[in-house]
Parts: C-alpha cells; structure tokens; sequence
C-alpha cells in the first residue's frame, strides 16, 4: 500500500525523489511501531496513532521529526480515502507537538566574500567547476539539488538567466550576476574534460551542466556539499556552520537588508507561500536587536 501512494505522489504531484524516500521512511517507520501493537498502517485506528505518538514523546524524539511524520501519516490516510479504501482518516483530528519555528543559519557577507575568494583563482578543471557553482548558488539562491542538476541546455540563455524546475515540478526563471555569466562560460568550456569515459555513463551524463560518473549522471548533493565544507577550511571559515543551504538563506538575508522587496525574493526562492519568506525578515530584525545590545551605550551589559 505504501508503494502504491508514493507512485501516486510521484505520478501526480511530481513529488522529488528526496521527498519520496523522506515519505518512504517515515511510513516504514510507522508501519514497524505499529506491528508492535499487533496493528497494520492501513487498518490502524486513531487510538493506535495517539499510543504512536505517546510512544514517540516518551523516547524523546524531536518534535520536527514527529511532525513530520504525522504529516506523513495524514497524506497517506487522505490517499487512502480519495481511492475508497478507507471511509475515515485516524490521524485527521491528531495534533503534533508545537514546534518553534527556529531562525535560519545564514553567512555574513564577509564570510561569503572570504568563500569566493578561496574559490577563485585556480586552473584545474573541478575548481573551476567548484567557482562556478558556487557563483550559481549564491547568484540565484537555488535548492542544492536544483544546482546539481542544471541540464546543460538550460545554462546557456540569452537573457542570462536559469530556467529552474524546483520542488512539485513548479518552475521560475532565476536572473544571474554578470560573474556567474562568466563563470558559466569558464566552465562550460572545460567540461568536456570532467565527462565519464564509460559510454552509458557519459551518455547519461552529457545532458547535464555539470556532469559525473554517479548513477544520476550529476554531480551529487553530498559530494557538492562536501566540496564546500573543505572550501569553508580553506577560507578559515566554520566548516560546521556552513552548507549550501546556509548560502540560500545568505542569499535571501542579504537581498533583503539591501532593500529587495519580499514578493521578489519569493519569487527568486521559489516559495509558494509568502510566510516561508518572510523568515528572513525576522533574521534581520534579530542582527538589528544584537547590534543596538551590542553597541548602544544605553544598553545593558552583561
């Protein structure tokens, strides 16, 4: 039954391959806790998911991790109904744990500026590649796995922007800086040399902008992301506190505090609700709190 929702989600909603395994994981999961009652998920009633989640607190699991899997729960009782195997949902009237919603890390524009710098500079073909994504990344604020996976055919436009293809199949078109233009063409130029050798491999490889050996025919988002924690060292950066989501929250940050309007963010960031933007609004209402705390001498020191 669960394989049969997540071709459902994939089918239709266009659902990632991230999402389908997170959904995946989460109602295997279920599944399993449930056999502990002698249950089974889709004939499980609401009383077996209020002992779930009481089972859930009492091991002490994070509150995001159990909203996130009743979430699960929910989508996957809705399924049920649409397709007449079940008349009611057990998890409709449940409610997860409170969460606080916690601030977004992000960089300063400093850090960034020290990040580009220990990028930039080098011949070989990968650092190229590397300087490249990186000025993507940060140029666009793209989802890591929107960056990994820019077909070769959309990077080259004359308007010189993106077409990206971002979450649920929802589509924006994402302007670049005239560095990332640059940086584009630099590595356009060597990517030939970084193509694998293995036929299959290289002709599954060839649709991409920055191809690799790996079973999706892209780089990873592991790999990327490994890449620019070693980046961070080289920078004399906190590798621990950087990640290429931390550059899209910067990305965002910074848009803001220099005066771009909020609906042009989320539009750049793909967000379908405005409030998922409005997050960085209260960053910096935080850094403008820290500054006057900080540096007013009126204010109280600790």
């Amino acid at each position: 039954m669960i394989t049969l929702f997540l071709d459902m989600m994939y089918a239709e909603r266009g659902a990632s391959d991230n999402t389908i395994n997170a959904y995946r994981r989460d109602l295997e999961m279920c599944e399993t806790a449930l056999g502990k009652f002698g249950q089974k998920l889709p004939t499980a009633g609401a009383g077996h998911l209020e002992a779930l989640l009481a089972a859930w607190v009492k091991d002490g699991l994070a509150a995001s991790t159990a909203a996130r899997r009743l979430s699960s729960l929910k989508q996957f009782y809705k399924y049920l109904q649409i397709e007449g195997l079940r008349e009611d949902s057990p998890a409709k009237n449940l409610t997860g744990p409170k969460l606080g919603r916690p601030l977004p890390k992000i960089m300063s524009e400093a850090d960034v500026d020290a990040l580009f710098e220990a990028a930039d500079g080098y011949e070989a073909p990968r650092d190229i590649r590397t300087y490249c994504q990186l000025e993507i990344l940060y140029a666009g604020g793209l989802r890591v796995s929107e960056l990994v996976s820019i077909p070769l055919a959309f990077a080259g436009r004359r308007d010189k922007c993106l077409f990206i293809k971002g979450k649920g199949g929802k589509e924006r078109l994402v302007p670049l800086t005239g560095k990332a233009v640059t940086a584009i063409a630099a590595w356009k130029k060597l990517r030939e040399e970084t193509l694998p050798k293995n036929a299959i491999a290289k002709a599954r490889a060839e649709k991409f902008l920055f191809p690799s050996s790996s079973k999706l025919g892209h780089v990873t988002r592991e790999h990327f992301a490994k890449t620019l924690k070693a980046l961070a060292r080289k920078a004399n950066l906190d590798a621990s506190k950087i990640s290429p989501h931390v550059l899209r929250h910067a990305f965002a940050t910074h848009l803001l505090a220099r005066g771009a309007d909020l609906r042009s963010v989320q539009k750049l960031l793909g967000h379908s609700d405005i409030s998922t933007t409005q997050i960085y609004t209260h960053v910096l209402d935080e850094r403008l709190k820290e500054l006057v705390n900080s540096t007013h001498p009126l204010a109280v020191k600790p």
